[in-house]
């Protein structure tokens, strides 16, 4: 199956930061504070995913094994949750190490509900204008986790780096018959992401440097799976 090449000049940097041992307070002031001079830059805003994988868990266990090539699927939109979702946009996340790159689709809208299952997704994918090789991909997939988390956005004054903070973490299971997503997994961590494009990757060293926070690998996709599933990641 045909897949986009990694784009090496045209990807950023993500460093994730897991924070379960400060408040959201102190978490922000410790941005404030930071010599890079961190500000807002978006209104917070609530995000919404519905993470696409194989029967086998296949990006799952990928990522669990550390490898540095990594692709994943997800549909994402703003706002509420449930009810109808208007402007849902798919997109391929493709990773080598800490570098990434983003494909993104818009979908047809749907609604998001107790009726919601894997074959509803499907027929939103094939009545969408996805190329051949993004239909084919999310055609062998299957609705794995959906989750939500609040995002507060900063940046440097040039715009050269950027930090998120995401918050009010939860993940729902996903079955294959219609979800009243009742099964709900809540985590009081905080993810701190800083993000850079590569040629700025040099500069970006001094200003990972006063962030006091936990760099890790793991992604929000694994643990969902894992706190749904008792895996441990």
């Amino acid at each position: 199956m045909f897949f986009p090449e990694f784009d090496l000049k045209n990807s950023r940097y993500e460093r994730k930061y897991l924070i379960s041992d400060m408040q959201r307070a102190a978490v922000q002031q410790q941005i404030r504070l930071h010599p890079a001079s961190f500000s807002p830059i978006f209104y917070p805003r609530y995000i919404n995913n519905i993470y696409l994988d194989t029967a086998g868990l296949d990006a799952f266990y990928e990522n669990l094994a550390g490898h540095g090539k990594r692709k994943k699927a997800r549909i994402r939109w703003y706002g509420d949750m449930m009810g109808k979702v208007s402007k849902p946009v798919l997109e391929f996340k493709i990773k080598e190490g800490m570098l990434g790159n983003k494909l993104l689709f818009p979908l047809q809208p749907f609604e998001m509900d107790e009726n919601f299952n894997a074959e509803m997704l499907r027929d939103v994918f094939l009545h969408s204008s996805l190329p051949d090789w993004a239909l084919e991909s999310v055609l062998k997939q299957k609705p794995s986790l959906v989750n939500r988390y609040k995002r507060t956005y900063y940046a440097t004054f040039d715009g050269k780096f950027r930090l998120t903070l995401d918050e009010e973490l939860s993940y729902f299971a996903v079955g294959p018959a219609p979800n009243y997503f009742l099964e709900k997994y809540v985590s009081r961590d905080l993810v701190v992401e800083l993000k850079y494009a590569y040629a700025d990757y040099r500069e970006a060293v001094s200003i990972a440097d006063f962030l006091p926070f936990r760099l890790t690998k793991s992604s929000k996709y694994v643990t969902g799976i894992g706190m749904i599933f008792s895996i441990p990641v």
